[in-house]
């Protein structure tokens, strides 16, 4: 339906990462008329293709980046509490090794460099545990255990690593199920009232009087236009080429691409911990537990030359994690032992660092006036301080809208995770003795995917064939056909890789019946059959 004749809706969002659905989400909760608009899938860029990770970012310590770190730390349990059911603490094991040699440019490194210039190249044991010192005090830790020091020759994480490694420190932070974050927040904003708009791309701004008129183009390539009061630019990769290009405003600001990727490897190795790894080029990487049956190793940070050029994980990126990983584990890793590999592009504030690995990861939140309406341009950002980001940009739509209510999103649940932080294995067993045709592995990935939700899908089935067409992996035509209805699903990559990893666990085959299945259903929608 066209709205342009209706009255102007109070945001505008365009871009549907996880920046654009959390600013869509508390300002909706917040009683504002909201739209957005996202020209793929939601999630469907960055926000996908994360190290899926809440985190304070330990090495940002070395760049001094004190505040960013203490927010993202403080975040950590705020969100905790509110996902329990996609998001759950973790414990990181960083192996040290006194002869570890470093190319880092850091301020820290610099410092330490003209100090103690014996030191050059090295991260002594004592400024690691300053780090740690600092990463379990400044976010006033609550839920999450504090660091530890660990004995690789008797402790079973030493067991897949190089045995020249003879100590680690241990400290924690949570995982998270990012595109899942994304969704959530977006249907919690429909909810509140916002009107979610995937797969609509907008391709024009015009003023009109005191509001702008958007035109937004569908899949299908028809137009519709939407009138709003204030614009927000939460477009990622893409939002220098709005705010210059469609919005046609001249603005200094700009966003530096720095793409990351990751491989997904057979699973290396038994334990829940993940590992921290330092390299010898002054880079960390991660070497995660992924989906039960995997290794998760990322990431990379290299300049990406254009939003419109689809990141992927090259050969010698792949090569790169790979020789980097197998520094630390006792048997080396090879191509062979990758089963996938995915790229994202991070969206940087432009702050003229010398690399990638040094620009800055703060945000930046800039409101334009230029055109004569309101127009809220989102820099760079963090998934860990996404809720923040939104707090942010609501102070700077406040100055506009001054009647806008305060904040609301600290600690309240996203749909499905209304129970405990602690409560994850309770409502497995409650959903086993409810449906007693459930496998624990089955239950467990409904819980981890859908939370108290999952009861919505399973409804009042008796036995398994109740839930509809076996479609591989605990997978059914229940479940498919609960996520198209309620999660915006239209194709088969939007469940497969994004709404879950389900892609991973099943055969070419199966995969390709969940697409067909899905397309099926789109096209009983539209002719009414």
């Amino acid at each position: 339906m066209d709205k342009h004749d209706a009255e102007p809706v109070d945001l505008f969002i365009i871009g549907g990462g996880i920046n654009g659905c959390g600013i869509a989400r508390d300002a909706a909760g917040r009683g504002m008329s909201v739209s957005l608009a996202e020209m793929n899938d939601l999630g469907s860029a960055t926000s996908s293709a994360s190290t899926k990770l809440f985190h304070g970012g330990l090495r940002y310590l070395e760049f001094l980046e004190f505040r960013l770190v203490r927010e993202a730390l403080i975040e950590r349990e705020v969100l905790l509490r509110a996902m329990p059911h996609i998001s759950w603490p973790m414990r990181f094991v960083l192996p040290y090794h006194a002869d570890m040699r470093f190319e880092s440019e850091t301020p820290v490194s610099r410092m330490l460099s003209r100090v103690m210039p014996w030191m050059k190249g090295r991260r002594p044991a004592w400024l690691i545990r300053m780090g740690l010192f600092l990463y379990d005090t400044l976010g006033g830790r609550k839920i999450l255990p504090a660091t530890a020091t660990l004995d690789l020759q008797s402790d079973p994480v030493g067991r897949p690593l190089n045995n020249k490694f003879a100590k680690a420190y241990e400290y924690s932070d949570c995982w998270i199920q990012d595109s899942r974050l994304v969704v959530l927040n977006a249907r919690d904003a429909q909810a509140r009232g916002a009107e979610i708009l995937p797969r609509c791309k907008v391709v024009g701004m015009e003023v009109q009087g005191d509001h702008w008129l958007v035109t937004v183009q569908r899949a299908d390539r028809s137009t519709f236009t939407r009138a709003a009061k204030m614009v927000v630019n939460a477009t990622g990769p893409w939002v220098e080429d709005v705010l210059k290009g469609v919005a046609g405003a001249s603005s200094s600001d700009g966003v530096r691409l720095v793409r990351g990727s990751h491989i997904v490897t057979r699973k290396l190795f038994d334990h829940d911990k993940s590992y921290f790894f330092q390299g010898e080029d002054g880079r960390i990487i991660f070497a995660i537990p992924y989906e039960d049956e995997f290794t998760l190793i990322g990431t990379t940070d290299s300049d990406h030359s254009d939003a419109a050029t689809t990141p992927r994980c090259s050969e010698e990126e792949q090569e790169y994690l790979l020789a980097f990983a197998s520094q630390y584990f006792e048997a080396p890793i090879t191509a062979k032992d990758v089963v996938w590999t995915y790229s994202g592009v991070r969206p940087l504030y432009d702050d003229g660092a010398s690399s990638a690995t040094a620009a800055t990861r703060e945000y930046v939140l800039r409101l334009d006036h230029s055109q004569g309406p309101p127009m809220l341009n989102v820099f760079g950002g963090k998934i860990t301080t996404y809720r923040k980001l939104a707090e942010a940009a609501m102070a700077h739509v406040k100055s506009v809208f001054p009647a806008t209510p305060q904040g609301w999103t600290a600690g309240v649940a996203l749909p499905g995770g209304d129970f405990p932080v602690d409560g994850v294995d309770a409502l497995i067993e409650t959903l086993c003795t409810r449906y007693p045709f459930l496998h624990r592995d089955w239950a467990r990935r409904l819980v981890r995917t859908y939370g108290t939700e999952a009861t919505a899908i399973l409804g009042d089935a008796k036995a398994a064939a109740d839930l509809g067409v076996d479609l591989g992996g605990t997978l059914t035509g229940a479940e498919i056909d609960w996520v198209i209805a309620n999660e915006w699903v239209q194709e088969g990559d939007d469940f497969l890789w994004r709404r879950t990893r389900m892609g991973l666990h099943l055969s070419d085959a199966e995969r390709a019946a969940v697409s067909d299945y899905i397309a099926s259903a789109q096209t009983s929608a539209l002719t009414g059959t």
